[in-house]
Formats: structure tokens, sequence, C-alpha cells
């Protein structure tokens, strides 16, 4: 007798916590079979910190095949799935097609970034999903102030020296609070750059910041924010953008050559080529995480709608721990599909939410008591390196780096701006000039695009290409402060259902 196969898509934290919850329960019984586009999973929290300089790229990321032992990793982006056939067909990194054939399904495909109707945003802002947009940002910011720096002009200097965020909730608050830091850290105590202050502004069409937590924490956030000398505007976003600045809604125009769009994220658009009932973008499924009318598919994190029995009549929102918690349950329903165990349903209980505004300063209220200042920030980073599943040990060791050496403000150029647009259904992968071309799902081969030769194209969508021109820098994506679906990889404190 064959033993069960069951196929998770992606390895976000549902993904993740599924496959390692899973194969710990079938103890070697099943065969579990991962399919992701990288063979890593992202503490997207600490996302910020790698952007800021604080943490190197690695720290944030934990092997799969080194920590999840009885999983079979297959590397590819998932194009199809013939739930008729119990099928998944993918793309390989190499262009090459491939199908894995399943028992039970769980879809944990994760999100993308939200886009908005706003003229120029598409072409001059960039999203916060993955490790290619962190590293892009975190040198554009680098190479600005060495632009500023040798330039005569001193409108050009200013309009370098700016840096525009759009959205106040978790990634835009974290990574305005780092970059102010990271910026002025570059042209402190440097005699060639005396004179130069680098401004960062915070937009969010939202009353105040952080709208989506405790008015105690938003003012917290806020006061670390203003004291630190980021320009908070509430109520004010971005009418346009173009090559030499933004347009605001309040009819400001602001030059700058940053553009950090942070607005929210949307359900991966696989969810929805499924054609089974959706909630605003997130497939629909009961509280045992059970896609009604196809028993052997499971769905959980960013692209599901997951009832929250907490608050009946509404569904979880899209957040990491969420995800991480609903991977656990999956694992759980997975298994009891195969006769081990019982079903159960997914319930959560909140305990509390960090967020980490750089140096010492935080706002946390773990249990439900407002802590700020250094207090906050040592129970932040506590929860984070007790969150993580792996690099605990690298990560504090270097955040002890950070505290007593200078941060290594250098151009490593391995990201290039038209390799990280906003508009891709792959944030997690950067572009390439060239490759082999990817299958769409209805199987034909897809063409290179963008006018570079063998450029390769992006898993159903068409490659714009790079640009000929230049482009304005990355922004960050978590919950959102236009959207009230968006999904935020923040960090509330949580108790396991």
């Amino acid at each position: 007798m064959s033993r069960p196969r069951t196929v998770i898509v992606g390895a976000g934290f549902a993904g993740y916590r599924t496959a390692r919850a899973l194969s710990r329960l079938a103890r070697g019984r099943a065969d579990i079979t991962l399919l992701n586009p990288t063979d890593y999973f992202l503490y997207l929290p600490l996302l910020p910190q790698v952007a800021a300089g604080i943490l190197e790229p690695r720290r944030v990321t934990v092997s799969l095949s080194g920590t999840l032992r009885q999983v079979r990793l297959v590397l590819g982006e998932a194009d199809r799935i013939d739930l008729d056939a119990r099928t998944v067909h993918y793309t390989g990194p190499e262009g090459d097609g491939g199908s894995l054939s399943y028992d039970r399904l769980v879809l944990a495909a994760g999100s993308v970034n939200k886009l908005l109707p706003v003229p120029g945003v598409a072409e001059h802002a960039h999203g916060f999903r993955g490790l290619p947009e962190a590293l892009y940002l975190r040198d554009h910011v680098t190479r600005q102030v060495e632009l500023a720096a040798a330039t005569d002009d001193p409108a050009d200097c200013a309009a370098r020296c700016t840096f525009v965020v759009v959205g106040a909730g978790y990634t835009g608050t974290e990574v305005a609070a780092h970059g102010k830091l990271f910026s002025d850290a570059q042209v402190h105590k440097h005699p060639m750059r005396t004179g130069m202050r680098p401004r960062w502004l915070l937009l969010d069409i939202a009353d105040r910041v952080l709208p989506e937590l405790d008015e105690r924490l938003s003012r917290t956030a806020d006061r670390v924010l203003r004291e630190r000398g980021v320009d908070v505007r509430m109520g004010t976003s971005v009418k346009e953008a173009t090559r030499e600045g933004v347009l605001l809604t309040d009819g400001e125009f602001v030059d700058t050559r940053t553009l950090v769009w942070c607005v929210g994220v949307r359900p991966d658009p696989l969810a929805e080529s499924l054609g089974l009932p959706m909630e605003r973008g997130r497939l629909l499924v009961d509280p045992q995480l059970r896609v009604p009318g196809r028993p052997e598919v499971f769905a959980c994190g960013d692209a599901a709608a997951v009832p929250d029995l907490e608050q009946p009549g509404r569904y979880t929102p899209m957040t990491a721990q969420h995800a991480w918690r609903q991977g656990k349950v999956c694992a759980h329903n997975v298994a009891a599909s195969f006769g081990d165990g019982e079903p159960r349903a997914y319930r959560h209980s909140d305990l509390g939410f960090v967020v980490d505004l750089g140096g010492v300063k935080a706002a946390a209220n773990p249990l439900g008591v407002n802590l700020s200042g250094p207090v906050a920030g040592a129970v932040t980073r506590g929860y984070h390196l007790a969150a993580m599943p792996g690099n605990r040990v690298r990560v504090a060791a270097d955040w002890l780096l950070d505290a007593v050496l200078p941060r290594q403000a250098v151009q490593l150029g391995l990201v290039r701006s038209w390799s990280v647009p906003l508009d891709t259904a792959s944030p997690e992968l950067a572009r390439v000039p060239s490759g082999p071309g990817r299958k769409r799902s209805g199987g034909e081969a897809a063409e290179p695009t963008g006018g570079r030769p063998g450029g390769e194209p992006e898993r159903r969508r068409p490659d714009p290409g790079p640009p000929t021109g230049p482009h304005l820098a990355p922004g960050p994506v978590k919950r959102t402060d236009i959207s009230d679906d968006s999904a935020d990889s923040a960090d509330p404190v949580e108790g396991d259902s």
C-alpha cells in the first residue's frame, strides 16, 4: 500500500509550520512535498533590520532542507492546480516544468504587493515582501546619500536625502524608524557631509500611526518617530508619483528619488485561479481550514479566509502570527484526514503586540501591559528570538555587533531597480536579466519580454523589463492604511490555539 502524499504550496509562515508539524506527526509514514520558489523560510518581521544594515540577509532565512529533514523540497512556482486530477503544475527555477500528484493539498501561497490606481506608483515604487527588495532598499538609501554628498546642487542634494514612506502600518512605521537611524548614521561625523539632513516622511490616510493597534501603542510610536525627526503626516497620501518626486493629496509636491510603498498586500493570484468561492481574494475555508466541497484541499495563511471564532461573522486578519498558528492546526487536520487523531478548529487568543522602532526603542503590550523605551525594546527582541525557528545565535550576535560597532554602509549592487518591480507575483525572487521562458498557466511557453535578450518573464504576469530611466526606491508592505484586509507580518504575541 502506497504512503499518503501531501503537497504543500508555499513555505511562508503557514506553509513552513504545516510542513514542520506534519512531518513530526507523520514520523515517516507519509510523503510530504513542499513546493517553494526559494530554499529558505523568511522571517519577515526582521526584514526592516536587513534594509537598515543591522542584520545580514542570511540571518533572517532558515534553510528548508536543513530544518525539515523528513520533507521533500521542490524548488519552483505553482502555475496551475488541477483539482480534479489532484495535480499541481509548476515551473522550476531554470524554466523547466513539472507536476506533483497529491492525496492532500495545502495551499499556503501567501500574499503579494497590493497595488492601487495611483498614477506612477507601479513605475516608481517597490514593495517589501522579500530579501531582494530589502537589499535593494539598503543599497538605494546608501547610494542616494553618496550621490547627495557628491553633488554641488543643493536642490538635488535635498531631493536625494528625502525618503517618502507611504503607509503607517507595521512595515511603514518600522522602515521609517530604522531608515532614519540608518541614513543619519551615514552623515554623522562625516566631514564631507556636513550640513546634510536626511529627511523621512511617513504618510497615511488614517488618523494615527499604527491604526490597527491600541491607541497607547500608537502614541508611543508616533512620539518616537517625531523625536527622531521623521515627518509624520496623517490624513495624507500620494496622488501621483514621477521621476522627480511625489505629489501629495494635500497638493504639496515633494522632491525625492525614493518612494517606499507600504499600503498593504493582497493574496497570491494562485488562490483566485482555482475558481473556488472567494472572500476578497482569499480562498474560503471552514474553521478546520478545509475548502468546502473539496475535502482533500486545505488552505491557511494569507491565501485563506479563515472564520474568526472569537469574532463571529469576521475572518482572521492576514498576519504572520495567524499564519504561523494556522499552520500547526492545518498539520493536525491533514493528519486527522488520514485517520491520525481528530480534526480541530482554528481558534486564537491575542497576548499582545510588539513593534520595533530601532535602536533601543520599541512599543509593546505583552499581556496587556503597555511598555515603551528600552524595556519594550528588550521584550521585542526577546520575542523575535523566541519566535524564530533558527539562527537565534547569529541574530543575537549581529545585534551585539551593531550596538558596539558602526554599520557598514556600502553598496553591494547585487539587486537593481528593474529587478524588483512593485507589480510582481513573485516578490521573493529578483528578476534576472536572462533566463529560460516560464510556462504560463495554459501550458504554453512564455516568451521573453522586456527588451532584454532572454529576459525572464515572471510567473502569471508579463515582465515589464528594466526601465529606461531613473527609478525610485522600494517600499515595505504589511498591514495597510488603505485596505482593511491587507496583511502584515507584524509581531503580535499570541497563544497557540
